[in-house]
């Protein structure tokens, strides 16, 4: 009895053994797979790749960027729910995103707690533009035009059950019009839609526009308060409560272990405080966050208990 007990217990000891060597290896064992769930050239992209030189240093391995591009996003994220919990599959996710698709969707491939997110480190506000030579000067041109001709105005975005998608529901709502809408797979088509004029307008992000601030004019910006990046008036401020942006961050498959998940989370947001890579990451237009794996899931439940009620109040 007692040589079984001993045997027990020298292996548990052994067995714990393994488990602290392995997560004092980590991440160090095998390149880090970054999965990117829109079009290359988009905000998503954008910002891997200007975190990807930051993240090797810090992680001390490659980092693999990789598209899996399809569904809004739901593509890369149902890939996600499947992969191994290494600690060394990641992906790019965006709220509303991973929140109103498996709301509004009887089988998006995954649900929004199969991604267990690491941090939110990035948001851009969404902004109404047209073409800078567009005949609408102002938020009320449009509406005006589209009250006369109903119709006549298409508005661009990324995807359904997205957070440009939802600002239109919204503007429909508020106005009492039909603006008609068409869905794009990433940011980076927006621009080129609306300049090579397949439509009248788009409801991109303000890191979209900053590129192409003497082609495009933006409307009004759907902020809480002006953006330093834009030089246009909010929703608000002209008579429409539509506060509406996609808040981005880095998420692991759900049962990635916790001191994983911490180790990721500290490499992120200390490339987040690095002043270098904010001032090339403002310099585009993104503003800057740090929500800490707690605070990204806190977040998370909350904003699907108010997407919930938004849900049922637009089906009305």
């Amino acid at each position: 009895m007692k040589s079984s007990f001993l045997f027990l217990l020298c292996t548990a000891f052994l067995l714990m053994g393994s488990l602290t060597a392995h997560a004092e290896n980590f991440p160090q064992e095998e390149p880090f797979n970054y999965m990117i769930a829109f079009s290359a050239g988009g905000a998503s992209d954008i910002y891997a790749r200007v975190q990807q030189p930051y993240l090797e240093k810090e992680l001390r391995q490659k980092v693999l960027i990789n598209y899996k591009v399809g569904a809004g996003g739901s593509v890369a994220w149902a890939e996600l729910a499947k992969s191994k919990p290494s600690g060394y599959n990641a992906v790019g996710f965006n709220i509303p995103h991973i929140i109103l698709q498996p709301l509004q969707r009887k089988n998006a491939g995954y649900k929004t707690e199969d991604l267990k997110p690491v941090m939110i480190f990035m948001n851009t506000p969404c902004v109404l533009a047209v073409r800078a030579d567009s005949p609408y000067k102002t938020l009320d041109d449009l509406i005006r035009a589209q009250k006369q001709k109903p119709g006549s105005i298409i508005i661009g975005g990324v995807g359904n059950a997205t957070a440009g998608h939802i600002a239109c529901v919204m503007f429909n709502k508020l106005t009492g019009l039909k603006f008609a809408y068409i869905p794009f797979p990433g940011t980076a088509d927006l621009p080129i839609a609306l300049l090579g004029k397949h439509v009248t307008a788009i409801m991109a992000f303000t890191d979209g526009t900053t590129q192409y601030a003497k082609d495009m004019r933006v409307l009004a910006v759907a902020s809480e308060k002006r953006d330093p990046h834009v030089d246009a008036p909010t929703f608000r401020e002209l008579g429409y409560d539509i506060v509406e942006g996609s808040l981005r961050g880095i998420a692991v498959p759900r049962e990635t272990p916790d001191e994983y998940v911490e180790t990721l989370y500290n490499i992120f947001a200390t490339i987040n405080g690095n002043p270098e890579f904010v001032r090339k990451v403002e310099s585009m237009g993104y503003t800057v966050m740090d929500m800490n794996p707690q605070q990204s899931r806190e977040y998370i439940n909350m904003r699907v208990k108010d997407y919930t009620a938004l849900l049922e109040e637009l089906s009305k």
